[in-house]
């Protein structure tokens, strides 16, 4: 999910403190992005904060559904051509 850099919807005010040298980064970091400094800094930190809720997730399930996973976990592997066909390819991620 994509955060929006509108700036008229913020109404909320956000402080920090960095070092001179975080600063500094973070500073040419923004430039290369071509953002804002406040842009970079939310836009990473909301990227950050959802990726840790994402991986807060709890799964709760009964004894017979973790059961079923865990006799699944312990079956021998399968061929599959298909995943292999996906594992083989290039990610998209990794041309940028």
């Amino acid at each position: 999910m994509t955060m929006s850099t509108t700036t008229s919807a913020r109404t909320a005010r956000l402080g920090l403190r960095a070092t001179p040298e975080q600063e500094a980064v973070l500073r040419r970091a923004a430039e290369a992005a071509h953002k804002s400094l406040t842009d970079f800094i939310l836009d990473a930190a909301y990227q950050a904060a959802e990726q840790t809720l994402l991986d807060q997730r709890l799964f709760m399930v009964s004894g017979s559904q973790y059961q079923a996973l865990l006799d699944m976990l312990d079956r021998p592997e399968s061929d599959d051509p298909g995943l292999a066909d996906l594992f083989a390819r290039r990610p998209v991620w990794a041309d940028k």
